[in-house]
């Protein structure tokens, strides 16, 4: 796109300059004044004052009679009382990407799952306006919408709006045409194209108001019957000159005709790629529909009948492909019109199996039945019977089938009135209710009609049936017409011209017709059209060949491509479905390793468009090769979360995953790497793509061996990229000198939130760089160092790094070397710090003096919600204290004491706490050498406190007291959520116990009373009693 000039401090708040403008600038005064040569001496011209007969508020009536006409030619106002229309947002967007300038619109909202990639929004009322103090406002917009999104919806929306003062208060004038206006001349020069369109506004008095900007809006370059070619077209300055209206387009886009009058263009993206980027200052993109607004469309469409809405909401979140094309207004609506017309005139018992639609094919045969069944409301008649539409039916397809089929062919999207005598086309059949439904008639300002498809979907589908029924007779190829007869005639013969020839359209557009041209042999669409459009069972000769036709066009060993995709598509019209049926299985237990073929790869690329499986991650681990994933890589560009782990990828195979994150279109999220071959070099291809990547904020390449270099080159990354958020770094042997270069990058990168560096040997030195970056750093929020070598000079480091770091919320120090000495230090950093929230130091050597220390900064501490200490060779001094923090600390919700010698004195001394405490819910004593008195004290704190959710006492030995005691406490307790008594030596009556006492407790949900010398007969007893008592209730035995 066009870099767009700056302005420097005091130009910034300058308009337009009211010297000498450009000769063309002149001409286009001239002729809105209607004064010929005289314009410009009049533009120069002192104002007149206001008592001049031809003065400002003259200019005013004037300007207010344009405001008028362009309110009514755009539909007028709103009704009285009426809710003020909500002004839609647009989505800033750097460009085209190369889906929107090669697919379909389908297949783009297909590829991207209906969701939009990140950009700035910018409301309509400030769509020319500069975006900063420094720019100016752009010449040229663009705005670009897939068909239906709403583009000429926005366009009248922002004319209405405009006409009533209420945005583009900056434009003197605002002038909208379209290319439907523009397609009825073949020749014309700019002076005649704004004097035939706006006539009333040719006054001599509008000079006098020397407009500061005017807004041109070109409606619809989709439609235009002639593509705009920017390299051959010769420059034309000459407002007065006749030349060709494409010729006339591009010279005014160039800037070679009106050079200061802002352009705003509307187009689907595909035709938007005809102009160059570099004549574009700004481009925009309507954002489809998501969740809440699929919703709220749904229910306006029923405002009356909530539960009719609810019904429809429901139907189209059956199905994941349909509900994706929901994000399409024009599509979302259409959808509902059908299904709500199913839902309101029930299918008698022969359709009953036929609804509701789960294919675009369906959807619109049943379209294609309500059109008809109005036409009979309308009349007053009962809703008709298929049988007594076929010849209405048969009539509108001869009669628009042609029009939409060969309109395909020609990528011609709008018809004039020669262009209906030309194909045949009966006019007065137009009129009917039926017609309407498929096609729209509009005026044009030259005073002829232009007639459209309400949606090109619509086109495409008219066409399909009508390319069916025509293949079955015709001797020569329909998309030619050259009238070769050939050597074998029929049907399949055609089917198999049009499969080929949309699987070489390099712009996808006929990918939809062949999935309508496939739909209509499934059988449910056969019994719905049966008798009127299509013979009863005919499909079954050809649905078989059909599909043997479609797979044959895959190629091997190629790219899986969106024509790839499509036959896909195409097969699930045809109902076609067991391949994909089995692939999706297939992928959901990890089993595609060996179906490696390019149906099977085609099948994938689907899936991960439409599956549910695949919606929230792709889970490609274990299965894919590098041929494969190279095939595939087209398709992965749009995955919302991508696994591929363990799939034995080496240093090559990142050089392409690079390519697809350094991608314009990449919308990966989340990636994951893990358990593959990743050496240095594989990293650094990652890192290249960080550096210009826009979209990922999760990498995850643990256990691979990127080593030092491979951790500098991500480093060197992070200070660049500003997306990231997450990067896991865990078995990469990246050592001291990796953890230095991350630490380096720590200290520029502000958006990493999460950092996991755990068995990388860094050691106390890769430690003491990393303390010296939170000191600096506050972005990160969990820092990840298990077993890494540390000992209490890395700890000393790190806690004087707690004493000032005021965002990290996770530390974790897990199988480190921290003795008593370094956990004194971060119970001194503990006593400051106010931020960190989870503490992980299982698996050291703190001992009894070391969580002494910690015990106490606790008691002190009211951030810190969860503290582990497992395995410290903690014992009952260490508990005491414990205890005592605990009454005294609000915020503690979690404490890991398992596998620590508490003995039955530590727990009485946590039970005692836990009669007072009312924060911590999840308590771990596993394998804490508890006895009877300890399970005791425990049950008389369960009787008491109200908050503990989870308490977890494995591996002890409470025994059948033990058991009781609890059993006692679960009668009264309410709070108890997860109770874990494994290996206990409970016994079959300490069990029994147990479950008996849970007459009394409802709110257990989760109990383990596993390794307890139940035996079998105890085991099913047990359960019973539990069944019985709390059926809510899971048990593990």
């Amino acid at each position: 796109m066009r870099k767009q000039e700056v302005r420097t401090g005091g130009e910034a708040g300058q308009g337009h300059g009211t010297g000498s403008p450009a000769e063309q600038v002149k001409a286009l005064v001239d002729l809105l004044a209607g004064k010929g040569g005289q314009g410009s001496q009049a533009l120069q011209a002192p104002d007149r004052t206001p008592d001049s007969p031809l003065g400002p508020h003259h200019n005013d009536l004037r300007i207010q009679r344009h405001r008028e006409a362009l309110l009514s030619r755009a539909g007028g106002g709103r009704e009285p009382g009426s809710a003020s229309p909500r002004l839609p947002t647009l989505l800033l967007v750097e460009g085209l990407t190369d889906l929107q300038l090669r697919e379909h619109d389908f297949t783009q909202v297909e590829a991207t799952r209906g969701r939009w990639r990140p950009a700035r929004a910018i409301a309509l009322d400030r769509l020319f306006l500069p975006l900063s103090r420094v720019s100016i406002p752009p010449r040229v917009s663009v705005t670009i919408g897939v068909a239906g999104m709403g583009k000429t919806t926005l366009v009248r929306h922002f004319v209405r709006l405009w006409a009533r003062g209420q945005v583009g208060k900056d434009f003197s004038l605002v002038l909208p045409l379209t290319f439907r206006d523009l397609n009825t001349h073949e020749k014309l020069c700019a002076d005649r194209l704004i004097r035939s369109a706006f006539p009333h506004v040719g006054e001599p008095s509008l000079v006098l108001a020397a407009p500061a900007r005017v807004l041109l809006i070109l409606d619809g370059l989709d439609e235009c019957k002639t593509p705009l070619d920017f390299s051959n077209t010769v420059a034309c300055t000459d407002p007065r000159r006749e030349i060709q209206v494409d010729h006339l387009i591009t010279n005014i886009i160039r800037g070679n005709l009106f050079p200061e009058v802002s352009i705003w263009i509307t187009s689907r993206p595909t035709a938007a790629g005809q102009i160059p980027g570099g004549l574009v200052d700004r481009m925009t993109e309507i954002r489809g529909f998501n969740e809440d607004e699929i919703s709220l469309c749904l229910e306006q469409m029923f405002p009356e009948d909530q539960t009719l809405s609810g019904w429809v909401l429901s139907q189209v979140r059956a199905d994941r492909a349909l509900y994706l094309m929901c994000t399409v207004p024009a599509f979302c609506r259409l959808a509902g019109s059908v299904l709500g017309y199913l839902c309101r005139n029930r299918p008698g018992a022969q359709d009953a199996e036929l609804w509701p639609p789960r294919t675009l094919c369906e959807l619109y045969s049943w379209y294609l039945r309500m059109a008809f069944s109005r036409e009979g409301q309308e009349k007053g008649k009962a809703s008709p019977r298929i049988e007594q539409v076929a010849h209405g039916c048969r009539k509108m397809v001869g009669t628009l089938g042609r029009l939409a089929f060969h309109g395909l062919v020609k990528k011609k999207y709008v018809f004039y009135e020669q262009d209906m005598k030309a194909l045949g086309v009966d006019l007065a059949l137009l009129q009917g209710a039926p017609c309407s439904c498929f096609l729209q008639r509009e005026e044009t300002l030259a005073s002829s009609a232009a007639y459209c498809f309400t949606h090109l979907s619509l086109q495409e589908f008219v066409a399909a049936v009508y390319y069916y029924g025509a293949s079955k007779k015709a001797i020569f190829d329909l998309f030619t017409e050259s009238g070769v007869s050939w050597p074998r005639l029929g049907f399949l013969t055609h089917f198999r011209s049009a499969a080929q020839r949309a699987m070489h359209a390099e712009d996808g557009r006929l990918d939809v017709f062949l999935r309508f041209l496939s739909g209509l042999l499934s059988p449910r669409v056969n019994a719905l059209l049966a008798g009127s459009l299509l013979a009863p069972g005919e499909h079954q000769g050809y649905r078989a060949q059909a599909a043997e036709l479609l797979q044959g066009c895959l190629r091997p060993d190629a790219v899986v491509c969106a024509r790839a995709v499509n036959v896909l598509h195409c097969l699930h019209e045809l109902r076609h479905t067991e391949l994909a049926c089995s692939m999706e299985e297939a992928m959901e237990r990890g089993a595609l390793a060996r179906l490696t073929g390019p149906l099977h790869r085609a099948t994938v690329a689907y899936l991960l468009q439409v599956s549910d499986a695949c919606a929230q991650e792709a889970n490609l681990s274990l299965c894919l090769s590098q041929g494969v994933l190279q095939s595939l890589l087209p398709q992965l560009l749009y995955c919302q979360s991508l696994r591929l782990d363990a799939n034995q990828f080496q240093d090559p195979v990142m050089d392409l995953l690079g390519s697809v994150l350094s991608g314009k279109d990449c919308r990966i999220q989340k990636i994951s790497l893990a358990e593959n071959q990743i050496s240095n070099k594989g990293a650094k291809a990652l890192a290249r793509s960080l550096l210009v990547n826009r979209s990922l904020t999760s990498l995850d390449l643990r256990g691979n061996s990127i080593g030092p270099q491979g951790a500098k080159a991500l480093a060197d990354a992070l200070k660049i990229n500003r997306t990231l958020t997450s990067l896991s770094l865990q078995k990469n042997t990246i050592g001291p000198v990796g953890a230095q270069r991350m630490a380096d990058a720590l200290k520029q990168n502000k958006n990493l939130k999460e950092l996991m560096l755990s068995s990388n040997s860094i050691g106390d030195g890769g430690t003491k760089a990393l303390a010296e970056a939170l000191k600096v750093n506050q972005g990160l929020e969990s820092l990840d160092l298990q077993s890494n070598s540390i000992s209490d000079s890395g700890v000393a480091a790190l806690t004087g790094a707690l004493c000032t770091n005021r965002t990290l919320l996770s530390l974790n120090l897990r199988e480190n070397s921290i003795s008593p000495e370094g956990a004194q230090a971060l119970a001194h950093a503990l006593c400051t710090n106010s931020t960190l929230e989870n503490l992980d130091l299982t698996a050291n050597l703190l001992h009894d003096q070391g969580a002494q220390a910690i015990a106490v900064a606790v008691g002190k501490n009211r951030a810190l919600t969860s503290l582990h200490l497992q395995w410290n060779f903690i014992q009952a001094g260490a508990a005491k204290a414990l205890g005592q923090a605990l009454q005294l600390n609000g915020s503690l919700t979690s404490l890991d004491l398992q596998e620590n010698a508490i003995g039955d004195e530590g727990a009485s001394a946590v039970a005692s706490a836990l009669k007072a405490n009312t924060a911590l819910t999840a308590l771990y004593l596993q394998v804490a050498s508890i006895g009877i008195p300890g399970a005791q004290a425990l049950g008389e704190a369960l009787a008491v406190n109200r908050t503990l959710e989870i308490l977890d006492l494995r591996g002890n030995a409470i025994g059948m007291a033990g058991a009781k005691a609890l059993a006692s406490a679960l009668k009264v307790n309410s709070s108890l959520r997860r109770l874990n008594l494994q290996e206990n030596s409970l016994g079959m009556d300490g069990a029994i116990c147990i479950a008996t006492a849970l007459s009394g407790n409802h709110q257990l949900q989760h109990i383990n009373l596993q390794g307890n010398h139940i035996g079998e007969s105890g085991a099913r007893m047990i359960s019973e009693a539990i069944k019985t008592n709390a059926p809510t209730c899971t048990v593990e035995m």
